[in-house]
């Protein structure tokens, strides 16, 4: 979909569960093909916990239409492994590896941990300072920078100065729901409850969100990003939109539903490319 006005994805392409709702000839092994020829955009956890060998880049290169976006994880050997000042190495290593992606590779996404605190501030203003020349965004998780207070303003600052996103990851609906599914137990143990901070300090503000496995219990919380989301673009901002569910089984049908609302608030938007499915395996009606 390389004209839609925003990026739209999930956190990966290899759900084998997605195969009925992706564009593309449902004869196509390569999931990515048909991934692609649905969505333009992917968070790309993949590289957050191991880095893929080089032939698997240069297949991706291969599969990935230029206007696609690959938001791709520092790995956590940079980001969770002590002082980011000792990481440069591992960052220039990083990068090369996925060179061959070219202009694809948008932003780089850096996820702190969460006792990244506002004392380490220095040691970001040095990592993002050494590579300024890639298109960045930054996760924090750290309650210190969801004070309102000065450390939070600092941190706001820095990023702003230096055209960095600070992305906004929301897990409210996730931690309403009352499933005692083991993968809502584990997301619920796993991921940060934080305040939302719905930052657009560049023109490319970045979005994840996690909600539960029934989707329609999420719309709630949905709602307001599909206003937030259709604000950015009528100015002219291009946000990228990334749909978790526990499992992430049904991610790519959280996407789905999150664009047909969207189109619901942007008359004229482009449906998204689909296989041919049942209604409810959009989780539409």
């Amino acid at each position: 979909m390389s004209d839609l006005p925003y990026v739209l994805g999930c956190p990966s392409w290899s759900e084998p569960a997605w195969r009925p709702l992706l564009a593309g000839d449902e004869n196509e092994p390569d999931l990515l093909k048909r991934y692609c020829a649905t969505f333009n955009g992917v968070e790309g956890n993949t590289t957050f916990y191991a880095r893929p060998a080089a032939a698997t880049v240069a297949r991706w290169a291969e599969s990935m239409p230029a206007h696609f976006r690959f938001c791709a994880k520092c790995n956590r050997d940079i980001s969770h492994n002590g002082d980011l000042r000792a990481r440069f190495e591992d960052t220039e290593t990083f990068l090369a590896l996925l060179r061959p992606l070219g202009a694809r590779l948008t932003p780089l996404w850096l996820q702190l941990p969460q006792n990244f605190g506002p004392e380490r501030l220095p040691e970001l203003i040095a990592w993002l300072d050494a590579f300024s020349h890639i298109r960045t965004a930054v996760e924090v998780r750290h309650l210190g920078f969801f004070d309102k207070g000065e450390d939070e303003r600092r941190l706001n600052r820095l990023l702003l100065d230096r055209g960095v996103e600070r992305i906004a990851f929301d897990t409210r609906a996730v931690f309403q729901c009352t499933s005692r599914d083991p993968f809502v137990l584990e997301a619920q143990a796993r991921k940060p409850r934080l305040p939302i901070r719905a930052a657009a300090l560049t023109d490319e503000p970045q979005v994840r969100f996690i909600g539960g496995n029934a989707l329609s219990e999420n719309d709630a919380f949905l709602r307001p990003w599909v206003e937030k989301v259709a604000e950015w673009i009528e100015q002219g901002k291009r946000p990228h939109v990334y749909l978790h569910t526990p499992d992430n089984r049904n991610a790519a049908a959280q996407a789905f539903r999150f664009h047909a609302m969207l189109m619901g608030r942007l008359p004229g938007l482009p449906a998204l490319p689909v296989a041919v499915v049942e209604a409810e395996q959009l989780g539409l009606l």
